[in-house]
């Protein structure tokens, strides 16, 4: 393929009762780099806000995840309004961490604090598991969350997860989780 050539890539959109889990957009990077700059979202995940370039370059490792592996995050949208409501997908980020989750799909979540409370993680979460348990051919998949982030550690229960270590990770300790599809 020559250097200026795009390989078309679907990502797949999944429709739940309130929500719309889909591929990003160009259009999505002022609401993306919004959320990832807020020290409310950033807090249990890097510890501080993300500069514009680092908001452009998740978004184009979420896109770049659907083009090489088949699978990647999805913008989630409030389906009524079109409001973007935050990222939620799965990614293989190779982070040399001790245990090894390379090659494991591992899930991730990230809402806008103005939908904190609204039970949108949950819905938007259980709509990806499903698609991932459909997809996946291996039916293990993981999360990292820090050990102060209670909200996430709820939400990964309700998913499926348990923690099969603690760690530090980043400099954090940090909970590793993994659900194993039944």
């Amino acid at each position: 393929m020559a250097p200026n050539e795009r390989k078309s890539v679907t990502i797949p959109t999944l429709q739940t009762e309130r929500l719309t889990l889909r591929g990003h957009r160009t259009g999505d990077f002022d609401f993306c780099f919004a959320m990832w700059s807020d020290p409310a979202v950033t807090r249990y995940i890097g510890g501080k806000p993300s500069t514009r370039q680092q908001s452009w370059m998740r978004m184009l490792t979420y896109i770049g995840h659907w083009s090489l592996l088949g699978f990647g995050y999805w913008a989630v949208e409030e389906t009524s309004t079109g409001s973007f409501v935050g990222d939620l997908g799965f990614a293989d980020y190779r982070r040399g961490a001790m245990p090894s989750l390379t090659g494991v799909p591992e899930m991730g979540w990230a809402l806008a604090p103005a939908f904190h409370g609204r039970g949108y993680a949950t819905e938007a979460g259980l709509a990806a598991i499903a698609w991932a348990d459909a997809h996946f051919e291996s039916p293990r998949t993981a999360c990292l969350i820090d050990c102060e982030n209670a909200p996430s550690m709820r939400l990964a229960e309700k998913f499926g997860y348990r923690t099969f270590e603690r760690a530090n990770y980043d400099g954090r300790p940090t909970f590793f989780l993994e659900r194993v599809r039944a």
